[in-house]
């Protein structure tokens, strides 16, 4: 045979033998993945090496010139002992099988293998039940067996899927195992409820103390099994056991009682296993159920023991998310369900806890204490704030204590218009906003800060909306008053705001938050300042000259009418160069620019209104007055005393306050 030929066989059969080993590298690589191991745990620079087989084309290998040219392999080393394989050695079948089921970051199952698996599963466990229903309703109809017959067939039946479904939880086959315990235990609620309720074959208590066996039975073996999801099933039907025995009859006591041991018993259970979904289960079948039983039964002569129940529902959620096991070690990196329940049950059983006890003393004679129920939720949640980790009792992550906070302030916002009306409700939001943004400063907490402007708004709009009719004194009355309650508080928010900034500017960039919300704060409470001062002195000027007595003649009403067109000139120019005198003095832009604007409010009043609104004197007096104030203010930037102009050229900036 020719040499070059036989170097090409060689060839040829090397590079098949390359190809498969790269096949069969990147057929394990798809396997390990479909089992959820990601090939870089096992060992990096396996695979690395690994990787860069697979990857590597066939091009890369140069046929030999000849057959001395061919490399021989050398034999694979055997490693004995962990100690002496290198790094990159292959795991054995134990490690990938122990991987296989560690948790993934998402669900890499087929959308076949979910409705396969997941939702025929729970369609199957709700046709088995219907079926199981019917077929009792059959049984009775056709009268084939005894009543008694037909629920101990029925219990019978209950308790052998129950002990049925074992054998194949110990095969491996959980889901299925536990779909056929929720059906077993379907079956021993629906035998139950029919010996109760259509056969009259226990009464009331025993078919309620059974149901309440199965529950705990169940929920006992979620806790050994490491099951949440026959835990699920075990508050699902021990939530429908009341429905099922209700006969129509107020059992309150025995009812909240019932509900009370199911939350506590679903709150040990999430205490031991993370399993915070059971608190929504829990949460939300006992809110239901409260409910209807509150439109259906409840009356006034039941305010006490109801209460009581409420207070012990309340107490139960609001501790449950420091108690609530979560999957993370780490407080700041949870999800999923641990998300929720740190977050959506806090808010769902503060709104829901304080509807009932306000719907509780809104329909008895205590209806003055509702103001005070806010006051009492709000100091709950200051002190949940102060609570420390012990015990159980898990520290606290930022998301629930911000929700703490937001909760207390915005109770106590909301127990204000519950108890002031008119002025006070007014000064009560503005007082509230300027102790928040004093707070907010000293302790840079941004929630507090929203919170704060959230109140300085509803003072804001109940200043200028709902505020009592002034009287014909002017300036001294309620509402100038209550004008300059907002005034101090704008202008104590606008100084606060100022002193931070400051503050922030002089330290270094690198130690402080960002807070460029500062400046604007500080802009917009000074505007307002000076927006509240115009509009409370225009309110007195229309309320002093405006003719209350209905009697008055058109005469008295004209007269009174030119007046007042020609004060509100007068102010407006008083209030615009009291402001760009300020400005020079204090060197500020921004107070001067304001005059400018408002000077230029008062020129556009002047030529379109006073010109036809104001008699022959007071149109003169008016101009006049105006003419000389512009005079005035043009000399002044003509003698340019601040050296506008230079500081123009040098520096847009310098010399100036904003």
């Amino acid at each position: 045979m020719n040499p070059d030929s036989s170097d090409r066989l060689d060839y040829e059969v090397l590079e098949n033998e390359v190809a498969q080993l790269r096949a069969r590298v990147r057929s394990i690589e798809d396997a390990l993945h479909r089992r959820g191991v990601v090939l870089e745990t096992l060992a990096p620079e396996f695979a690395t090496r690994a990787q860069q087989a697979a990857e590597q084309p066939s091009s890369r290998i140069p046929p030999p010139t000849s057959a001395d040219s061919v490399p021989v392999p050398e034999p694979a080393p055997v490693y004995r002992t962990e100690e002496t394989a290198p790094p990159y050695a292959i795991p054995g079948p134990a490690p990938l099988f122990a991987a296989s089921h560690a948790p993934t970051s998402h669900d890499e199952r087929t959308l076949e293998s979910r409705i396969g698996s997941q939702w025929f599963n729970r369609i199957g466990i709700l046709a088995v039940l219907v079926a199981a229903a019917w077929f009792l309703k059959y049984a009775i109809d056709n009268q084939w067996i005894g009543p008694t017959g037909r629920v101990l067939i029925g219990l019978a039946a209950g308790a052998g899927l129950i002990a049925w479904s074992e054998r194949f939880r110990a095969k491996g086959y959980q889901v299925f195992s536990y779909s056929l315990k929720a059906i077993g235990s379907g079956v021993l609620y629906l035998s139950l409820w029919a010996a109760f309720s259509l056969f009259h074959l226990l009464p009331a208590s025993a078919a309620f103390g059974a149901m309440i066996v199965v529950t705990a039975f169940n929920g006992f073996m979620a806790w050994r099994q490491d099951a949440e999801l026959l835990a699920l099933y075990a508050i699902v039907g021990g939530l429908g056991t009341p429905l099922l025995l209700s006969t129509g009859e107020n059992h309150e006591v025995a009812l909240l009682s019932y509900l009370l041991l199911l939350d506590l018993a679903a709150l040990v259970l999430v205490i031991l296993k993370p399993w915070s979904r059971l608190l929504f289960g829990a949460f939300t079948g006992t809110a239901l159920i409260f409910v209807a039983w509150a439109i259906a039964d409840y009356s006034e002569a039941q305010f006490a023991r109801t209460s009581f129940f409420v207070l012990c529902f309340f107490l139960i959620f609001a501790f449950a998310p420091r108690l609530v096991r979560v999957r993370a070690e780490d407080a700041k990196n949870v999800h999923g369900w641990d998300v929720l329940a740190l977050v959506l049950l806090p808010i769902a059983n503060a709104v829901l806890g304080f509807l009932a006890f306000y719907g509780l003393l809104d329909r008895t004679d205590t209806q003055w204490a509702s103001p005070w129920l806010a006051v009492a939720f709000a100091a709950f949640y200051l002190l949940m704030l102060r609570l420390p980790a012990a015990g159980w009792l898990r520290p606290a992550p930022a998301a629930l204590a911000s929700l703490h906070l937001a909760a207390a302030v915005v109770f106590l916002t909301i127990a204000i218009p519950l108890k002031a009306k008119g002025r006070w409700l007014t000064v009560g939001w503005l007082a509230e906003g300027a102790a928040l943004i004093w707070v907010a400063a000293r302790t840079r907490q941004l929630l507090l800060r929203i919170l704060a402007l959230g109140c300085l708004a509803l003072g804001l709009g109940a200043l200028v909306t709902i505020n009592p009719d002034a009287t014909n004194t002017p300036f001294v009355n309620a509402r100038f008053g209550a004008y300059l309650v907002g005034i101090a508080v704008f202008a104590f928010t606008a100084w606060i705001a100022l002193r931070e900034q400051t503050a922030i500017g002089a330290q270094s960039e690198h130690t402080v938050e960002k807070t460029d919300a500062w400046p604007t704060i500080a802009v917009a409470a000074s505007l307002l300042v000076n927006a509240l001062i115009l509009l409370a002195v225009s309110l007195e000027i229309y309320n002093y000259w405006s003719v209350h007595d209905l009697g008055a003649g058109w005469a008295v009403l004209e007269a009174n009418r030119i007046v007042a067109e020609f004060s509100y000139s007068a102010w407006f120019m008083l209030f615009g160069a009291i402001l760009l005198a300020i400005g020079f003095a204090r060197r500020s832009a921004f107070l001067r620019w304001q005059g400018l604007v408002l000077l230029a409010v008062s020129v556009g009043k002047v030529f379109l209104v006073d010109m036809s609104a104001l008699s022959q004197g007071y149109r003169i007096l008016s101009f006049l007055g105006l003419g000389a104030l512009l005079l005035g203010v043009s000399f002044v930037y003509q003698r340019d005393w601040l050296n506008l102009r230079a500081a123009k050229h040098a520096d847009p900036a310098a010399g100036e306050n904003v």
